[in-house]
């Protein structure tokens, strides 16, 4: 089922191996000879079948909040992707969760529910437990030891600035500017109405692709670069199936492209092996 293939959304629905170098922007996809990828990148009334259980309660709003708890002890010395990446993809990790079996039923979209809310709910949910999660390891997300947002040694990810320009950023300042977009974007009532007589926008489902792929590059930079300190927390199986739900959702609606997920190619195959992820 492809989220794509619905034709409205209104409220009135019926009741019955890894290329060389990866270089991605907020822009829209160029075609390029040199394996380059530019990309561009509401809180409404459903079931709450997506099953919260990575975080508190979501009620705290949609405002960025790097407020964090416990940390891990800051390490010294240059990071070490190669390192993290063989981390999140050795045992007993790659298989620690807190959910047995698939997402696919917690997923799919319930009967009677319009499309547009049940990804609009999802969506929201998504964007409020990444920013919390992202909130505990947020203060050493610094300049000098992230001087770019990427992925590992084979992606790196650019903004596309005021001026239309694709720009190289600090991982910090780009993950803060990635939040606050999302967080105009899902309190937006225009595009994420909360009235029930209000319809979703033509825009609403290119706006939804490029959130999820913002998303998708926090969970891609803190997978390479800050998963010791995810397991300091013991929140790795939180992680793990926060990321397995985030990955089926995008899936079940065809959302994000497989392209974009190369850089956690190797897990998502993992967990795809494992059956969390159908």
């Amino acid at each position: 089922m492809s989220f794509f293939n619905f034709k409205g959304f209104g409220r009135n629905s019926k009741k019955n191996k890894q290329p060389d170098a990866v270089v991605t922007s907020m822009a829209s996809p160029v075609p390029s000879h040199s394996a380059k990828i530019a990309n561009s990148v509401g809180n409404s009334s459903s079931p709450t079948r997506n099953g919260n259980v990575y975080s508190s309660s979501h009620n705290s709003g949609s405002k960025i909040s790097l407020r964090r708890t416990q940390s891990p002890r800051r390490h010294n010395g240059t990071p070490q992707p190669n390192s993290l990446q063989a981390m999140f993809l050795s045992e007993p990790f790659v298989r620690t969760a807190l959910v047995k079996g698939s997402f696919k039923t917690i997923v799919q979209l319930p009967k009677y529910v319009d499309a547009g809310e049940w990804v609009a709910l999802n969506v929201f949910e998504f964007f409020t437990n990444l920013n919390q999660f992202y909130g505990v390891i947020a203060e050493y997300v610094t300049p000098e030891a992230y001087p770019t947002m990427n992925a590992g040694p084979h992606t790196d990810y650019l903004w596309l600035d005021a001026n239309n320009r694709q720009v190289s950023l600090p991982a910090s300042q780009y993950i803060d500017l990635a939040l606050t977009w999302v967080n105009n974007k899902v309190t937006d009532k225009k595009l994420f109405p909360t009235q029930d007589s209000v319809p979703f926008p033509q825009a609403f489902l290119r706006d939804v692709q490029r959130i999820m792929i913002q998303m998708f590059r926090i969970f891609a930079h803190i997978y390479h670069h800050h998963f010791d300190k995810i397991v300091h927390l013991s929140l790795e199986a939180h992680w793990n199936s926060f990321f397995a739900h985030f990955v089926s959702f995008s899936k079940e609606f065809s959302i994000i492209e497989r392209k974009e997920m190369i850089p956690l190619l190797p897990l998502i195959e993992s967990f795809e092996a494992q059956g969390k992820i159908i």
